[in-house]
């Protein structure tokens, strides 16, 4: 199947293969990389429409210059479709949250070829389900996501990061997240460093980065540390989610890790035991995945 350049080859390509009998992975056998156009951008409003081939790289760089961006930041340079289908983050989740957290609408191409739009920015509804936040993770079994829209934030002035050298990580994120501190990631890498970035007004963030020095100590340090966090999560072998509460036996589980204590994952430098969370929603996704796209085409 070859790339798509507009919705309409989107919705003709799977109508055929749904007349058919036919199976397509979105992403091998149907690609995004036609549709690479930034539909809309509203800088009163935050936010903007792109189609879902455009790189987060391009899209940084088109919203920079209204000094705004997409508060993601996850590993490598996904495409805006890859980015919801993987409903993927970077270390600004602490602060911002996953894509579903920052999508506001979305056109879609189901297994039909029926196009569906739902959320901001369009019109129309489908089914009674938010497909906007849904399609998020799916991994393609939903839908073809075709055209996104996002909310934005502005750029910040300063940007600070710390890095906290420490025996006791979990007491350390606990200290932090108490108090009235604002920090925009906080990821511990374990064994050892916790690294919390601060950003916003140059004062504001001298301040916070002065307050959480005398709370836990640290040094400030580069973006480094950030890289280290992306390639810690790319790189991983295993992902456990855990109760935020439960930080510090989730440590002590773990040799090696990339691990953000609000969001409950850890990126496992080796294998961890499936979530039995994760097991129990499969049948679920199985029953949705049964009426959005009945004969099946869309192959996970």
């Amino acid at each position: 199947m070859p790339s798509v350049s507009s919705v309409e080859q989107a919705s003709s390509t799977l109508a055929a293969a749904h007349a058919e009998g036919q199976r397509i992975r979105i992403g091998v056998d149907l690609t995004t990389d036609g549709l690479t156009r930034v539909l809309e951008h509203d800088p009163g409003d935050l936010t903007c429409t792109v189609e879902s081939g455009v790189r987060l790289s391009v899209l940084r760089e088109a919203l920079a210059g209204a000094g705004q961006r997409l508060s993601l930041d996850p590993p490598g340079d996904p495409t805006v479709g890859a980015l919801l289908a993987r409903n993927v983050a970077g270390p600004l989740r602490h602060r911002f949250g996953a894509p579903r957290d920052l999508v506001l609408g979305v056109t879609l191409v189901l297994g039909d070829g029926t196009i569906a739009n739902a959320g901001g920015k369009v019109v129309k509804n489908v089914a009674g389900y938010d497909l906007a936040r849904l399609v998020c993770g799916s991994e393609g079994r939903l839908a073809f996501v075709a055209r996104a829209s996002f909310r934005l934030h502005p750029l910040p002035k300063a940007a600070r990061t710390l890095l906290v050298e420490t025996s006791n990580a979990a007491h350390d994120v606990a200290a932090l997240l108490r108090s009235q501190l604002q920090p925009s990631a906080l990821d511990v890498l374990h064994p050892g460093r916790v690294a919390v970035l601060f950003e916003g007004s140059e004062r504001a963030v001298a301040a916070q980065v002065a307050a959480a020095h005398s709370l836990v100590g640290g040094a400030e340090t580069d973006s480094s540390a950030w890289d280290d966090s992306r390639s810690r999560q790319a790189t991983a072998s295993g992902v456990l989610r855990f109760s935020p509460g439960d930080l510090a036996s989730t440590l002590a589980g773990l040799t090696e890790a990339l691990v953000r204590p609000a969001a409950g994952i850890a990126y496992s430098a080796t294998r961890v035991p499936s979530s039995d969370a994760t097991a129990a929603w499969r049948p679920l996704v199985d029953r949705i995945a049964a009426e959005l796209d009945p004969r099946g085409v869309l192959a996970a």
